[in-house]
């Protein structure tokens, strides 16, 4: 049985839902602002409207959505008209990952504006102690350490082979990792086997709840324990820095989710996410193109 359940679990509600939320939210607006310290120009920003965070990191990022919506307030349409403002000025799409713990009011709220569900996503989490293990301990050769900033280039070419080769994924991720890098709060992690590093991932620490994300192995190396190796490295480290709950985001019914609870994580509710679709006109809506003015 994994050593976390010797500590209790707390119930699932909106005191959880706005812990785990705020953490999200938290860690999000940190990259957001240190975006906006090493690239001014990304015209990075954040803002909090009825309790939630609403992020714009870039038009395409995934960071660019609110976190928190409805749950610490009660939405109104000013509300909504503040947000989507926010993101149309940027030129941006406008989501919101919802929980299901939010005011049932905003469901047909947003519904009423043309929004559409897009996505799943769960919502998992564990308590932790000061003297947190898990039961089933990484293999011996596997080593998990705290990122330095001379390893930029190995935690790059971890990546890039872990999340897959394709063109400009590099670039992408070589500008990830060094926002992370500035990102207060955020402790990267590298796994190595033999002096050579085989997986990354990140840990943001909120106040009291640590986010783990961003975990990947290379090929070659994967199903040996590294996930194992990086889960526990994290974990620790977050029970140090006096963490009391960790947390992490995964698809519905994937490997990740799959892992994470093989090792004391539950799921504590599963998010949509919802975006604003563009009112079309009688015509589009019949699939007819519009009529040239005449």
């Amino acid at each position: 049985m994994p050593a976390t359940d010797a500590i209790p679990f707390p119930f699932v509600d909106l005191a959880l839902a706005r812990c785990l939320e705020r953490t999200e939210a938290l860690s999000s607006s940190r990259f957001v602002e240190a975006r906006a310290r090493l690239s001014p120009q990304s015209g990075a920003r954040w803002i909090e409207v009825a309790g939630a965070y609403a992020l714009f990191d870039t038009p395409s990022s995934p960071l660019t959505q609110t976190f928190g919506l409805g749950v610490f307030e009660q939405v109104t349409a000013a509300d909504l008209d503040h947000i989507e403002e926010f993101f149309r000025a940027r030129a941006a799409p406008v989501f919101h990952e919802v929980s299901p713990l939010a005011d049932p009011d905003l469901l047909p709220l947003l519904g009423g504006r043309g929004y559409q569900p897009v996505e799943l996503t769960n919502v998992l989490f564990c308590p932790l102690g000061r003297d947190f293990t898990l039961a089933a301990a990484p293999p011996e050769r596997l080593t998990a350490r705290r990122v330095r900033p001379q390893d930029q280039e190995q935690v790059t070419a971890v990546a890039v082979r872990g999340w897959g080769e394709s063109p400009g994924l590099e670039d992408f991720l070589r500008e990830i990792g060094t926002i992370t890098a500035h990102t207060a709060g955020a402790l990267r992690f590298l796994v190595e086997q033999g002096g050579q590093p085989i997986a990354t991932g990140t840990l943001c620490l909120g106040e009291g709840v640590a986010l783990l994300a961003g975990a990947c192995t290379v090929p070659e190396a994967r199903k040996q324990g590294a996930q194992l190796a990086l889960l526990d490295g994290r974990l620790r480290a977050a029970a140090e820095q006096g963490c009391d709950l960790a947390m992490m985001c995964a698809a519905p019914g994937s490997a990740s989710q799959r892992n994470a609870e093989r090792h004391g994580f539950r799921i504590a509710y599963t998010r949509i996410k919802w975006r604003l679709v563009p009112a079309r006109t009688a015509d589009e809506a019949l699939g007819r193109p519009p009529l040239s003015p005449a």
